[in-house]
């Protein structure tokens, strides 16, 4: 599978984004899907992730209350809509596909080319 985010941009700090990954194929709905980060210096970390039919998701604890991960098996895509964004959240973020049935925050088997989210002051 093939994917790709869009949706990154500059926000101010406490506002919001919307990212996108769109998969192409015709087996997304088969794919758990994940969001990763890496931030200039650090090595890429877990953010969200929700399984295939889209009713279990994980977050990582620095962005529980704030992230929100979903999916549209329909258009192929899955989200993460980001509020109340911190100068922390500034990274580049990937999207990630792969055929385990359970939500997992490792291990992905697909990745996209990220999009940058930059939080300004």
């Amino acid at each position: 599978v093939q994917l790709q985010a869009s949706g990154g941009g500059l926000v101010q700090a406490g506002g919001s984004l919307r990212l996108s990954c769109v998969a192409s194929g015709r087996t997304f709905s088969r794919y758990t899907m994940g969001w990763f980060r890496q931030a200039p210096g650090k090595e890429r970390e877990f953010v969200a992730a929700i399984n295939r039919s889209g009713y279990r998701m994980e977050y990582a604890d620095s962005v529980k209350g704030r992230f929100t991960i979903s999916r549209d098996n329909a258009k192929n895509t899955v989200y993460l809509q980001m509020n109340s964004l911190k100068l922390e959240d500034t990274a580049v973020y990937y999207c990630a596909g792969d055929s385990a049935i359970a939500v997992i925050t490792a291990g992905y088997d697909y990745w996209g080319l990220g999009t940058l989210v930059t939080v300004s002051s």
